[in-house]
């Protein structure tokens, strides 16, 4: 497994380059203008996707974090780790281009609203996962811990996820359905493309969820086979310690 992750890298990075090139073709040359917006909308298929693999990350967090507790493994416990890291990585890329995005569209770069305050506590209670496995020494004792918060903390994914269709939210509902009643439509709220060629709009904007789910695992391989190398140089340098000693 470990030789195949090795080979499979470079072709993953190769291919992660490649799939950037052609989103930001597409996002600046392909998916046509916004009527209300204009340019500035075109942060929207970074803000989408990065949202979306930020909430499959963590998802892929809590299933290594279920998986673990079943059957301890290292590899487990590394893949909810570095998913973590990454799905951080991605939230604070959702947030800094909706704060850039808010500014022209809502006349200001950030408002307590349910859907803002629901992403800077689940991004805390994320970043908090990282405090708690400083606080441990013990290794097992640790990654046990670890599994059963990633578990817990996802509750803060659905919280998001579920604040703008269930309360009234000047976000916009892009996906799913949602209430009558969450609709921000006092506080101008706009649909994403009216009367534009929103074909265009759908392709670059599943270009872009995919280039940033290849993304994902792109960094996810990376982050396995640093890990690894961190655990081989960990293990001589015990090795090397002990013959000391000896």
């Amino acid at each position: 497994m470990t030789n195949r992750l090795g080979k499979a890298i470079p072709v993953l990075n190769v291919a992660s380059a490649v799939m950037v090139l052609v989103l930001l073709l597409m996002v600046f040359f392909f998916a046509p203008d916004e009527r209300t917006m204009g340019n500035v909308q075109r942060i929207f298929y970074f803000h989408v996707g990065s949202a979306w693999v930020a909430a499959v990350t963590f998802f892929v967090a809590l299933v290594a974090g279920v998986l673990y507790l079943r059957r301890p493994s290292k590899t487990l416990d590394a893949i909810s780790m570095a998913s973590v890291e990454i799905g951080l990585a991605f939230t604070t890329m959702t947030i800094a281009s909706g704060t850039i995005w808010g500014r022209p569209a809502w006349n200001t770069w950030w408002i307590w609203s349910a859907r803002l305050t629901s992403i800077t506590v689940m991004w805390l209670v994320y970043v908090a996962y990282f405090m708690l496995r400083g606080a441990m020494e013990d290794e097992e004792r640790r990654n046990r811990f670890a599994a059963v918060y990633v578990i817990a903390a996802f509750v803060t994914v659905i919280m998001t996820y579920m604040s703008i269709r269930l309360l009234r939210d000047i976000h916009p509902v892009v996906f799913g359905p949602a209430l009558e009643s969450a609709q921000g439509l006092e506080e101008g709220l706009q649909e994403i493309a009216p009367g534009l060629d929103s074909a265009k709009m759908g392709i670059t904007l599943t270009v872009s969820v995919v280039t940033f789910s290849l993304i994902y695992v792109t960094w996810l391989a990376n982050r396995l086979h640093l890990q690894r190398l961190m655990d081989e140089a960990a293990a001589l340098k015990t090795r090397v310690i002990m013959r000391l000693q000896q």
